[in-house]
């Protein structure tokens, strides 16, 4: 039987390959990261599955030669969670992996239950997930295009760790009624209720950290929310030589610190204390989901909480910057609003062209609204989260034919489980036969051949 310590993975069978590759490297070799990848392009998959490319292996071995033995010892790794091997070939790319595909299939197809049964609680890990996009927001005009992909991506990590069996703890909590309701229209379940009371006395032992801070200027009192002014190249610098901090800006200079980035910095305060008293001992880190317009920004408040409140970070600060969103063919600037029933219109348009007149059909209303989140979602979603995403805003740009439309998954996914439905119903009418166990299925049959004319020029004899 399957368990999770055996379960077939991609990190395994890449902590394996790198180890092999150690082994025959011997002690001080240079080896940083992983030296093979997973190839993903379906031309590059008929030939191998995994690469280490020849620039990286030159790197590792002395007189850049590839030591005698190194594919044998490639193909005969078998350990907990390493996918089956098949062969190990040098070429002139490098050195190629070719898993024994059936053998994967049949491990994991029959064990099923294993591969898809959520994780247990208490992983013994916390993270709290800061959307910067959500702070001191008020109404939907105050949000833009690229908040909205920030947002979208906060609550799909969110899940993904939960799969995972994290504790996750979201900030901020959302205040303004008219986001909230939007964001519920897109599926985003996002707390408005603070997990932690305000607490003045945090925000008056804030200022008084900055106050003793040699670097701060605090601000003439007919400045109106603004407390300091604060150096940040000179705290930097002393932080560097403290601990070991990376990534941070090298412009970072003066910070106006305001009331609204100390109340940012005094939730995440409390909500880290909520965390560290919820499960003394427990792993803690703080994840930042920020758009490219506001990264550098955010920078600064991470500086800050650390120079406020130090004794309560829980533990390393990490910022995922999210790319920016434009829009094509469009005049002026499209609003999260008009963008939602622009797609909306679209995707009603398009199930009447399928369906025919859905007005008088309540279901269908709430079927058009699910599949406009899904396509937004999946429009914001579906493309790296560093890179630029383009929005065509053409009246007529939705389709249920062009592979990279939100509503072309949809639709194709409602095609796939009807498909599925109808097999159902059929096989309980005994129209089919039942489908077999899995242990009498012929995986060999799970191929795809090799194209005339794709065959790898690379690989030698």
């Amino acid at each position: 039987m399957e368990t999770a310590d055996s379960r077939l993975s991609l990190s395994a069978t890449l902590e394996a390959l790198n180890g092999a590759l150690r082994g025959k490297a011997g002690e001080g070799a240079p080896l940083r990261g992983s030296v093979w990848f997973k190839e993903n392009s379906a031309r590059n998959l008929r030939r191998r599955d995994f690469l280490a490319p020849r620039a990286a292996l030159r790197g590792m071995f002395a007189k850049e030669q590839v030591p005698l033995g190194i594919t044998e010892s490639v193909v005969s790794l078998k350990s907990p969670g390493v996918l089956p091997i098949q062969s190990c070939q040098e070429c002139s790319a490098g050195l190629t992996v070719h898993l024994e595909r059936p053998a994967a299939f049949e491990q994991i197809l029959g064990a099923i239950p294993t591969y898809t049964k959520p994780p247990q609680r208490g992983s013994g890990h916390s993270i709290l997930l800061n959307c910067a996009s959500l702070h001191g927001r008020r109404g939907l005009a105050s949000l833009s295009l690229s908040h909205l992909r920030t947002i979208l991506v906060a609550d799909h990590l969110a899940g993904l760790l939960h799969t995972q069996g994290v504790d996750v703890h979201l900030v901020p909590a959302l205040q303004d009624e008219e986001i909230h309701h939007f964001l519920r229209q897109l599926r985003v379940d996002w707390p408005s209720v603070l997990e932690t009371s305000p607490n003045l006395e945090d925000n008056l032992a804030m200022k008084e950290a900055l106050r003793r801070c040699p670097y701060a200027t605090f601000a003439p009192k007919d400045q109106e929310g603004v407390v300091c002014k604060l150096h940040l190249k000179e705290i930097l610098k002393e932080q560097e030589q403290q601990e070991h901090l990376e990534g941070y800006d090298s412009n970072l200079d003066v910070f106006l610190v305001t009331e609204e980035k100390l109340c940012h910095v005094a939730e995440l305060h409390r909500m880290a204390l909520r965390c560290m008293a919820d499960a003394p001992g427990r792993t803690c880190s703080v994840v930042h989901v920020v758009s490219h317009e506001e990264a550098f920004q955010q920078q600064k408040v991470d500086l800050l909480w650390r120079l406020v409140a130090p004794q309560t970070l829980p533990g390393p600060q990490k910022h995922l910057v999210c790319g920016p969103v434009k829009t094509i063919r469009s005049a002026s600037p499209l609003s999260i609003l008009h963008y939602f029933q622009l797609r909306h219109s679209q995707m009603y348009e398009a199930s009447v062209l399928k369906y025919g007149d859905l007005s008088q059909d309540d279901t269908w209303t709430e079927i058009v609204n699910v599949l406009t989140a899904a396509a937004i979602r999946f429009e914001m979603l579906s493309i790296n989260h560093q890179s630029q995403v383009l929005l065509d805003v053409e009246e007529a740009s939705i389709s249920t034919k062009g592979t990279k439309s939100g509503a072309f998954v949809m639709y194709n996914c409602a095609r796939l489980a009807t498909l599925f439905e109808t097999y159902k119903r059929a096989e309980a009418q005994g129209l089919y036969p039942a489908f077999p166990p899995p242990s009498e299925l012929n995986y060999k049959s799970l191929r795809e051949e090799v194209r005339k004319g794709e065959e790898d020029p690379d690989l030698k004899g």
